[in-house]
């Protein structure tokens, strides 16, 4: 069986959570933001070649979003701790994942599995919480403080990740009643 390039890809972005993070509590947050900025071309990378090259995968699938949500969560989780996000963000982004996943698991436990596709509203979240990762990264990598730009960024990501995880949450209410999804 010949090896899928965008899942070695896609693996290869898995393996730089941890070293990403190592780099973010080490105090190396030029080299954290370039290991970020890594993982953001691998994923467009890996995308492309499954589009272009008709190499998507039942495997892809499930890794892609796992890797995009390792870094996302690692890097709040990170930067919560040492003091560089608010504790009140980072809370609100990882409670979301957790919900998210949990009532999928829920749903699939009591035997009524939903279809998992990312909604309009969640590629938003998910672009508005890369952007502020890559904004903080970046400006703690130029030693450059922007107190008001990342209020606001805080501001717009909170926003964004409660309504995302609203309409999740409220479509997974629909479906566990009566087994439809919106």
């Amino acid at each position: 069986m010949p090896i899928n390039l965008p899942n070695f890809i896609t693996i290869g972005r898995i393996l730089l959570v941890p070293i990403t993070v190592w780099l973010i509590i080490s105090g190396e947050f030029s080299w954290a933001f370039a290991a970020f900025v890594a993982a953001g071309i691998s994923d467009g990378v890996d995308g492309y070649i499954a589009r272009r090259f008709n190499q998507r995968s039942e495997l892809g699938a499930y890794l892609d979003p796992i890797a995009d949500k390792a870094l996302l969560v690692s890097i709040y989780v990170s930067l919560g701790f040492l003091k560089f996000l608010p504790a009140w963000l980072v809370i609100l982004v990882v409670t979301r994942d957790v919900l998210i996943v949990g009532a999928v698991i829920l749903a699939w436990v009591v035997g009524k599995p939903m279809v998992v596709a990312p909604s309009m509203a969640s590629k938003v979240n998910t672009v508005g919480q890369i952007i502020l990762a890559g904004v903080v990264l970046g400006l703690l990598g130029l030693e450059v403080s922007m107190e008001e730009l990342l209020f606001t960024g805080y501001a717009f990501v909170a926003i964004l990740t409660f309504g995302s995880g609203a309409l999740y949450m409220r479509d997974w209410l629909l479906h566990m009643a009566n087994g439809k999804q919106e």
